[in-house]
């Protein structure tokens, strides 16, 4: 058979605020009856998967088959659909997986029924991850067309503050060990990207404001062509802000590519900081005004200390031990070695009370959660919330 896979384009999913207001009735039929529900977009639908009953309406595009892999022929199983928003679409991250259970396979299996490629579904339940991406599992109630008109999508603008309110609701109210808790639940859902992936989503994360076709380096600061990334002298590669050797999780998928804690920086000065803790205090470095190194830490500009800060407890929150990666943690240690910690702890929190997100800051926290891995960073939305959880 002829496999066609679509696997992640370079753009992630939308920034969808969502819009709860037009209950419809779904068609009945081949689909039988379903109680009033509310119709979501896809890119609706996938802002918002907190377990709630919905009706999303969308375009079959393949059979997902793994997180960011969605089959569009030599269909394999009657169990899932992909859904979108277009017909065309290509980037797994703009699709729903749909469940398609037993009740539903004669009528909705792409493998009894390829043709179904390319038509308008409705399907009725449970918004939650399938596949680890975003989806609509146990469908109560599924039909042929559109039913109603999905309320139409906003125009994805970051707002000022970067705070969306529905993405963070599971954490509303809740301070020390819960509100710990309840974050990582929030952003362990993520699109994974590849390593090579990385240079393309840093090109779009870090892009000069001043000039679209740079991207800023992290220490040193400079405005740099995107097209002079690699490994030669003066070019600017991959930094890994927890370094990958505390935890020992190389550039796998996972801490390893999450570009929440990757950043452009220059070759050489890349290699300077090499795995140090952070810490004030060292000798000047000479390629990156402004930051500071001695033989066991390394001390950013002032202009991105909240931002090393806010990386640094983003990755310990994402990554608490239970999906088969180190349980990352900060402590007040500069010898830690190839531990899963990084420190020093007290002065990341100063950093992160003294450098507070900035506006290029905020647009590369919407941006990996609209294009990339549609997670955010809840210390750039919230950077209040460092103090309630590390005191």
């Amino acid at each position: 058979m002829n496999m066609k896979r679509v696997t992640r384009s370079r753009s992630g999913r939308m920034f969808a605020a969502v819009v709860l207001a037009v209950a419809v009735a779904i068609p009945l039929g081949v689909t039988g009856a379903a109680s009033a529900a509310t119709t979501l977009t896809v890119a609706q639908a996938l802002a918002a998967q907190d377990g709630r009953t919905a009706t999303v309406t969308g375009y079959v595009i393949g059979q997902p088959t793994a997180t960011d892999t969605v089959l569009t022929s030599g269909f394999t199983a009657d169990t899932a659909i992909a859904i979108a928003d277009q017909a065309g679409e290509t980037g797994t991250a703009r699709m729903l997986y749909v469940q398609v259970t037993a009740a539903w396979r004669s009528t909705f299996g792409l493998l009894g029924n390829p043709s179904l490629r390319g038509r308008q579904v409705t399907a009725t339940d449970a918004l939650t991850a399938y596949f680890s991406h975003g989806g609509l599992k146990n469908p109560s109630a599924m039909s042929l067309g559109g039913g109603a008109t999905p309320s139409p999508s906003p125009t994805p603008t970051p707002a000022p503050t970067g705070t969306p309110d529905a993405y963070y609701a599971a954490a509303a109210g809740k301070t020390g060990p819960a509100l710990r808790t309840a974050l990582h639940g929030i952003i362990r859902v993520q699109t994974k990207l590849s390593y090579d992936q990385v240079w393309d989503a840093l090109k779009d994360t870090d892009q000069d404001p001043a000039n679209p076709a740079n991207v800023i380096l992290l220490y040193s600061g400079r405005s740099q062509s995107k097209s002079s990334n690699g490994g030669g002298a003066n070019d600017w590669n991959r930094e890994h802000v927890w370094a990958k050797s505390h935890g020992d999780f190389g550039t796998a998928t996972g801490p390893g590519t999450d570009v929440h804690h990757l950043r452009p920086e220059d070759v050489s000065v890349n290699s300077l900081r090499g795995n140090k803790d952070f810490d004030a205090g060292g000798g000047a470095v000479a390629e990156a005004p402004g930051c500071y190194t001695d033989a066991d830490s390394f001390e950013p500009r002032d202009a991105v200390k909240g931002d090393v800060a806010r990386m640094i407890l983003y990755m310990a929150i994402r990554y608490e031990g239970g999906d088969g990666w180190p349980d990352l943690e900060p402590n007040d240690s500069v010898s830690n070695g190839s531990a899963p910690r990084l420190g020093r702890l007290s002065k990341l929190l100063a950093w992160n009370d003294q450098d507070p997100p900035d506006a290029f800051e905020q647009r590369r926290n919407q941006r990996i959660y609209e294009r990339w891995q549609g997670n955010r960073n809840p210390f750039v939305d919230h950077p209040e919330w460092a103090r309630s959880i590390w005191g």
